[in-house]
């Protein structure tokens, strides 16, 4: 949710990927970083839609597996009705399926709700939110809520035999663990894991985190090939 891909973790992966001679792809969603769009515009849809063309395209019928990071895992969820058979892994890293309505909107005052609802947005500024975010500021829409409400994925089944890991910072501030549970029972079939970094934050970008979560993906990689 509004990060692009120069972050530490896209990097880090790509540069685990380039090591290891395998394909990558991160994929910076419409209205984020250098992408075309406007952020107000986009939703939860629009940006599972880009993720679909963009596996559809350069992927193409090539296995794969998923890592995506808070909003991100919601994101690769999504892409479970497109790409099943070819998902043979997916790793989560905080990951806040539907934080629109479970974190955020039943954390708006009634004064934030009303002036979403009325003008169709409102800038929430650092503080205002328990999800916050590093900018100071950022824009919430009511298209974006409500078709937060559309996507829903929580109340799900997902029958496919393979290695999900969740991976959440027992300090994270933003989304609680429990979200990372909830993710995993949607698996019915697969081979699960929750791994809670003892110091690690929302973002689990540091070094120590990543070594970790790097270390998870490769375990995947190594049952897949």
């Amino acid at each position: 949710f509004m990060s692009d891909i120069d972050g530490k973790k896209p990097q880090a992966f790509k540069k685990y990927a380039v090591k290891n001679k395998l394909g990558f792809l991160a994929i910076e969603y419409s209205g984020h970083g250098k992408s075309s769009g406007e952020f107000t515009k986009g939703n939860i849809s629009e940006w599972s839609i880009d993720v679909k063309k963009s596996i559809t395209k350069i992927v193409k019928k090539n296995n794969f597996i998923l890592i995506g990071s808070s909003m991100g895992a919601w994101i690769a969820l999504n892409q479970f009705k497109y790409f099943k058979n070819q998902i043979k892994g997916f790793v989560g890293i905080g990951s806040a399926p539907e934080f629109l309505e479970r974190l955020m909107w039943k954390q708006f005052t009634k004064e934030i709700k009303r002036e979403i609802k009325q003008k169709g947005i409102s800038i929430i500024k650092y503080g205002q939110s328990k999800f916050k975010q590093k900018q100071h500021e950022f824009p919430v829409t009511h298209q974006l809520i409500k078709d937060g409400r559309k996507n829903k994925i929580l109340s799900k089944k997902i029958n496919t035999k393979i290695h999900v890991t969740m991976v959440h910072g027992k300090n994270d501030e933003l989304v609680p663990v429990s979200f990372s549970r909830k993710v995993l029972s949607i698996f019915t079939r697969a081979k699960k894991k929750l791994i809670i970094i003892k110091k690690g934050d929302h973002s689990l970008s540091d070094k120590s985190p990543l070594k970790k979560i790097i270390k998870e993906l490769n375990s995947i990689i190594v049952n897949v090939v």
